[in-house]
């Protein structure tokens, strides 16, 4: 099978090096910097360049751009795309994406499925991919309400075949929904921890406390504003969230009430053992 890989960063690199190591898929890419091609193909990352010639070529097509880029590239390339080949987005946000992949899908004949790796590294770039990314996550993927189980559980064989510990199956809504909270409120989160004074001044001082909270800070600034600003409407509601719970901690300190303190900070630990229980089940 041949598979392109358009995007070399993080996410696509490390996704032409899974499929290296865990196939025997010829995978051709492409990437805006000629450097980052080179050292795919001396690092035999990819087998070929992926050309708008070879792009009729491949059977599935993986897009690891940020939303906008992946509607660009789709604008610019559906009519050079097979009527049987399956097409997959890599984004972080779903609903800034399929609604107008499925249709650029549907007017020219190839299948699109939005999908979106649940891994990743604080670094990015092609440099700091690997192939081990994905060994275990979950592949999120959100077909059309009105496509066929046998091509579904394709799909989901495949990506389980790069690495991959389980598929999970969603809707553009619900991924947009949950994600704000999973991964995005923790990237704000950890951006607004390390703007504190006391962040230049804690050698010594920090541990692992320190680390987890700030390691996602160190984000791509670009791609973080745009998954933001696409999925404002439920990133704004998980943050309103979470400044009340810490209105409510603050109060509780700064007046002293030990009672509501304690009953607040024992509401969150019963409700990180339910959480982690219910991962257990997952």
């Amino acid at each position: 099978m041949k598979i392109g890989i358009v995007g070399l960063g993080l996410i696509g690199g490390s996704m032409a090096k899974s499929i290296k190591q865990h196939t025997g898929h010829t995978v051709l890419g492409c990437d805006l910097s000629q450097t980052v091609m080179l050292k795919a193909k001396l690092l035999h990352a990819i087998d070929d360049e992926l050309t708008d010639g070879a792009l009729p070529d491949c059977q599935v097509v993986i897009l690891a751009l940020y939303p906008g880029d992946t509607l660009d590239w789709l604008r610019g390339h559906a009519d050079q795309i097979a009527k049987d080949t399956l097409v997959v987005d890599c984004c972080g946000v779903k609903r800034a994406v399929c609604p107008e992949a499925a249709a650029l899908a549907a007017g020219h004949g190839f299948t699109f499925i939005g999908g979106h790796p649940m891994a990743g590294l604080e670094k990015s770039g092609f440099g700091a991919s690997i192939p081990s990314l994905f060994d275990g996550a979950s592949m999120i993927l959100t077909p059309p309400g009105d496509m066929d189980i046998r091509l579904m559980e394709k799909v989901k064989k495949l990506f389980l075949s790069f690495g991959f510990g389980r598929v999970v199956m969603s809707t553009p809504e619900e991924h947009d929904r949950i994600i704000a909270y999973t991964s995005q409120l923790a990237h704000v989160l950890s951006s607004a921890y390390i703007k504190s004074p006391s962040a230049t001044r804690h050698m010594g001082f920090s541990a692992g406390s320190f680390k987890d909270m700030t390691r996602v800070a160190r984000l791509n600034e670009g791609m973080w504003t745009e998954l933001f600003l696409d999925n404002a409407d439920f990133l704004v509601e998980e943050i309103n969230i979470l400044l009340q719970n810490l209105t409510d901690l603050r109060d509780a300190i700064a007046t002293g009430n030990a009672d509501a303190l304690c009953a607040l900070l024992r509401d969150g630990r019963q409700r990180k053992e339910k959480a982690d229980e219910m991962g257990k089940g997952a």
